[in-house]
């Protein structure tokens, strides 16, 4: 059967995220272009805020930050500092480096609204100074990808692109 969401192109972009396996899919057109070793959260999966964990469920791309910035370039509460980072030197400080997709839950309840709103903890999927840790969970809640990779990714990925984020 195939299940259609009024408003949701699943013809577009999908990013689906598998937490077990620490990969991240890009679907378009309900084929898979790119398959990325990423990080979700040392902690594993969970919604509320203040748990540096990874939330669960639907969400889609909502604002697109870092356009034009140079790899490795440090972002701090959404604004480039200036810096770039080196590869993994500075582990335990989880930079944000290259390019920020700024995510928005779907799901009331689970991912949206209250203390288990993505968009309020600040869910990203970004570039990090700790490629190094790739392939393992080690985020602080985000996911992360290999500063090349988020840069090729953004230049892909609209605002409204769906994520999926699931422990399979």
């Amino acid at each position: 059967m195939d299940v259609r969401y009024p408003g949701l192109d699943v013809d577009g972009d999908v990013l689906y995220v598998s937490v077990r396996s620490q990969r991240m899919y890009h679907v378009r057109g309900r084929m898979i272009q790119q398959e990325y070793i990423i990080s979700t959260s040392s902690k594993g999966l969970g919604q509320v805020q203040d748990s540096y964990r990874t939330p669960a469920g639907l969400h889609y791309v909502r604002e697109r930050i870092g356009e034009g910035l140079p790899p490795w370039s440090v972002i701090k509460e959404r604004v480039c500092t200036g810096e770039l980072a080196d590869s993994c030197r500075d582990t335990a400080a989880d930079l944000i480096t290259s390019r920020i997709l700024w995510l928005s839950g779907m799901e009331s309840g689970l991912n949206k609204g209250g203390q288990v709103d993505s968009y309020d903890r600040w869910i990203y999927i970004h570039g990090t100074a700790d490629e190094c840790s790739l392939g393992d969970p080690s985020s602080h809640g985000c996911i992360r990808m290999r500063n090349r990779d988020v840069i090729a990714l953004f230049d892909k990925i609209p605002v409204g692109a769906l994520v999926v984020i699931y422990d399979n």
